[in-house]
């Protein structure tokens, strides 16, 4: 609870018991971090074996980098660094004032599939195995797949438009299609977002109806789920580092055959980072606690009504979580 909805609840003024928690009730005027907490902040005994480095916005779209300890499980001691910006040179500056002796002792490295994020991981850990989240790598089959769905939509828009247009110029009145199951097909398209997302068997039964005339009218957007969902299922259901690569090799032809761009462009990205890709099924490690650590973070600033002061922002963040 912040100072403000104490002063709320007590029937005090809120501003000023906040400002006297920062100024005189609190350790801020003497957190030895303070004059660079903007730029970076640094915490080497929170470093573990076992980390995750992620990217996140703290305020105004500003990004910041943030390495965590997974054995922390996003409570006290996960945070080891943050630090203002993603240029990989100002993280790797910050990063290297941990002794070498720590980060020898990493093990693991869990990334997305940006190159800053692995050339950081790579020059700071460098005994450290790097390994790609399976949630970044979905989620650019995700994004191929809806896409296509949005390509289809916007070309069923500009249809409609002309249809429109050519009704008032007869003097008719123009009246959409509709499927069995109630939608236009501009309906159709924009509906189906969410469906294409999920697994057949969680399907509802208004999208199983749905999922099957959009399948039969766009076999394309059928074929590119099918692939996306084919993934999944290597993720899911292979433990073996060596099985999943023989099942990702007939993954790849699949999408050779298929023949569509958006899915050509997820293999060529898939291929550049292969390895580290690959690493998840040693020991089926993601970034998961990054991803929940940012979730706290961006409740923990929403309980405090955004970001004003940065670096008070960054003295409380830090009291809690480093």
């Amino acid at each position: 609870m912040s100072a403000s909805h104490y002063g709320q609840y007590y029937g005090t003024d809120g501003k000023k018991l906040q400002q006297q928690y920062k100024k005189h009730l609190s350790d801020f005027a003497s957190w030895p971090q303070k004059h660079h907490a903007e730029k970076w902040l640094l915490f080497p005994e929170n470093i573990g074996t076992h980390l995750s480095l992620d990217e996140t916005s703290l305020s105004n779209g500003d990004l910041y980098t943030i390495l965590t300890n997974k054995a922390a499980k996003g409570r006290k001691g996960a945070i080891v660094a943050i630090v203002s910006g993603t240029k990989s040179a100002e993280v790797i500056k910050v990063l290297e004032r941990i002794p070498i002796e720590k980060r020898k002792n990493v093990k693991e490295v869990t990334v997305d599939m940006a190159n800053n994020m692995n050339l950081i991981s790579r020059l700071c850990f460098s005994e450290a195995m790097i390994v790609i989240d399976r949630f970044h790598v979905q989620k650019l089959t995700s994004e191929a797949v809806q896409h296509i769905r949005i390509k289809y939509r916007w070309e069923a828009i500009d249809n409609e438009n002309e249809s429109m247009e050519l009704a008032n110029k007869n003097n008719t009145n123009y009246v959409s299609v509709v499927f069995q199951n109630g939608d236009t097909r501009k309906q159709l398209l924009a509906r189906s977002r969410y469906l294409l997302f999920k697994p057949r068997a969680r399907w509802t039964e208004g999208q199983e109806e749905r999922a099957k005339v959009l399948f039969e009218e766009y076999p394309v957007i059928e074929q590119a789920y099918n692939l996306a969902q084919k993934l999944t299922y290597i993720y899911e259901n292979y433990n073996d580092k060596s099985i999943a690569i023989t099942k990702l090799a007939h993954w790849y032809k699949d999408i050779e055959e298929a023949g569509l761009k958006e899915f050509n462009t997820v293999a060529k990205s898939i291929q550049t980072n292969y390895d580290k890709i690959l690493n998840f099924f040693n020991y089926r490690s993601t970034n998961a606690s990054a991803e929940s650590f940012n979730a706290k973070l961006k409740h923990f600033r929403s309980e405090f009504r955004g970001v004003r002061d940065v670096k008070f922002f960054l003295f409380r963040l830090t009291n809690i979580f480093a």
